[in-house]
């Protein structure tokens, strides 16, 4: 009986933990000229968290009128220059800042006027504001040099996220299937033999077998604990630092795997955000012991490595009758890794006076989110500005972003 390779996959069970296995490629050319031991992690903040409590503007008189109850105060914010402080609760990541690692671009974000969460997630998971869109990471993997790994762009979560839809499949970790479970036939070694005997006759299946079993063991092995899904099936900030943990150790270890992408959720904080204590704090403390955990556990493949951390927008400047925020504009990007220009706030910071705010609310955007990828795909995978065109819709380069990475 005739099959294609999707109904092989499904038909074996071998695509249990998976999106889909990878088998061959989409459309678009490789870029032959790219370097093939660089990596990028691409982490998204679900519920639009607030970049003015994580990098506090603590020398701006209208942060502190606008929020009487929730500010961070100057004493209380971990020094990053003479305009800007870390959030207290992210003291883990300031190791990062010292050994300039680490920096934020501030005022940054999509240029979009919506507050809808879904929408704006989806505009800055595709790159595009046209509906139907493929996600940029799956565009990406298709431009980069074929590493002959069905790991090697990977997504965590139960359900494929939209910013790797699209022709390339994409290997996906799922929560709710411990390591040391969810054993199948074919790993008891009898049983094994009798496919391998079954499909030793027939090339092209039997390879389709091999790779896909090959590809399960790799992701199996990595799923240690039960994560539970929230805000679009993105994993807490308590559970956060386990799917860390369990992306360093892969990529620790395979240098093969290109891309990852992984969400964080729980960031709407309309009702008590709370300032340098209280639950905004209380997530940000889980965040940056994650985030730790991660740049620590990548080992000698941090250097190589780009870490992107962003949210689909950020909270007005002025806090609400519930002492807590609400669907704002601007907001804060984080960058992580060995080629980046760290211990450095970049960006153009706009204000935060009333003529100053986006529609007299918000912190403007002054830095296009895809300036900040663009400058991490120009950099780190060596793409020329046709091919960086082709991931990012739209893109306008950023002469202010030069030497971020």
């Amino acid at each position: 009986m005739a099959m294609n390779r999707r109904e092989f996959v499904k038909m074996m069970g071998l695509g249990v933990g998976y999106s889909m296995l990878r088998f061959g490629h989409g459309g678009m050319a490789f870029a032959s000229d790219a370097p093939v031991d660089k990596h990028l992690i691409v982490i998204m903040m679900r519920g639009a968290v607030d970049g003015l409590s994580i990098v506090v503007p603590y020398n701006e008189q209208a942060y502190y009128k606008n929020r009487p109850n929730i500010a961070i105060q100057r004493s209380e914010v971990l020094t990053l220059d003479e305009r800007f402080g870390l959030h207290p609760s992210l003291a883990p990541l300031m190791p990062l800042w010292t050994n300039k690692s680490m920096a934020f671009v501030h005022a940054s974000g999509s240029p979009a006027e919506t507050r809808s969460h879904f929408e704006a997630q989806d505009i800055m998971e595709t790159a595009s504001e046209h509906p139907g869109s493929t996600g940029w990471m799956n565009r990406l993997v298709q431009i980069l040099p074929d590493t002959n790994s069905s790991t090697r762009a990977l997504s965590f979560g139960n359900t494929l996220p939209r910013i790797f839809e699209g022709s390339y499949n994409v290997a996906t970790v799922p929560r709710g299937i411990k390591g040391g479970n969810g054993k199948m036939a074919f790993d008891n070694p009898k049983v094994g033999g009798a496919f391998d005997s079954l499909y030793k006759n027939n090339p092209e299946l039997h390879s389709l077998y091999k790779d896909a079993v090959s590809s399960r063991e790799e992701m199996v092995a990595d799923l240690n604990e039960e994560m539970t899904a929230a805000s679009k099936d993105a994993a807490k900030p308590d559970e956060f630092v386990n799917q860390c943990e369990k992306l360093a150790k892969m990529m620790s270890r395979d240098a093969k795997i290109q891309l990852a992408f992984m969400d964080v959720g729980g960031w709407d904080t309309h009702i008590n955000q709370g300032n340098a204590k209280g639950q905004l704090a209380n997530k940000l403390e889980k965040l940056g012991t994650a985030l730790a955990a991660l740049c620590q556990g990548l080992g000698d493949r941090y250097k190589d490595t780009t870490i992107v951390v962003m949210s689909e927008f950020g909270r007005t400047v002025a806090e609400n009758g519930n002492q807590g925020t609400d669907h704002g504009h601007g907001n804060v990007m984080w960058l992580f890794g060995g080629n980046v220009a760290g211990g450095k706030v970049w960006g153009q910071w706009p204000g935060l006076e009333q003529t100053q705010l986006h529609e007299a609310r918000d912190l403007a955007v002054t830095t296009d989110y895809r300036s900040v990828i663009g400058q991490v795909l120009v950099s780190q995978f060596k793409l020329s500005p046709e091919q960086v065109s082709k991931v990012l819709n739209t893109y306008t380069p950023a002469p202010d972003l030069n030497g971020l990475v």
